[in-house]
């Protein structure tokens, strides 16, 4: 199932249990599970594979979020998070692979031990997580994308692009997605 039907279906769930704290008598306690409701709708209608929105999370080229996006989106973005990192304990499987000699292709990273060896640069290829403290801004590219989505051929070929100047800099590559597995676009950026 994709993010837009998982992320729909929770917003559903949200919003059914706020009309029936409402008709129960409760007055405030559904306003949160509205604004959370409401977040995932949007969430799950700007990620549906025809709209293809993921500047709507407001990551920034340099992985963070600005204020803005951190309040309206807060709850969505921590619970990705703890997806992750939850999926990745549940699964434990190599967070990384090198798919040739210094390019990686994983997940993504929550502290510098989860990173490839050699001290590689980063190919960010999430909207919804940010850029870990210990990665250099001058060693990390962003293609925001929502979970199980390709990139544009432009996307890619700017990060191969930028990957080849690494290269050319004798720097391993580390592409990643949220998860290790599922995300074949990653492979598509070794053509270089």
């Amino acid at each position: 199932m994709g993010i837009s039907k998982v992320v729909g279906c929770a917003a559903t769930v949200l919003f059914s249990a706020a009309i029936y704290l409402k008709k129960s008598g409760f007055t405030y306690t559904p306003i949160p599970l509205l604004v959370g409701a409401l977040v995932g709708f949007s969430v799950s209608i700007a990620s549906h594979p025809s709209i293809n929105l993921p500047s709507l999370l407001g990551k920034r080229s340099d992985g963070s979020f600005p204020l803005w996006a951190k309040l309206i989106f807060g709850p969505y973005l921590v619970s990705v998070r703890l997806y992750a990192v939850l999926k990745r304990l549940k699964r434990r499987e190599s967070l990384y692979n090198e798919v040739s000699e210094n390019l990686y292709v994983g997940g993504w990273p929550t502290s510098p031990g989860q990173m490839p060896p050699g001290d590689p640069v980063v190919i960010d290829c999430t909207c919804e997580l940010p850029k870990g403290s210990f990665i250099n801004k001058d060693a990390y590219f962003c293609i925001p994308l929502w979970d199980s989505r390709s990139p544009s051929p432009a996307q890619i070929e700017s990060a191969v692009r930028w990957a080849c100047q690494k290269r050319a800099e004798k720097k391993p590559i580390y592409i990643h997605c949220a998860n290790v597995w599922g995300k074949d676009e990653n492979s598509s950026l070794h053509s270089e």
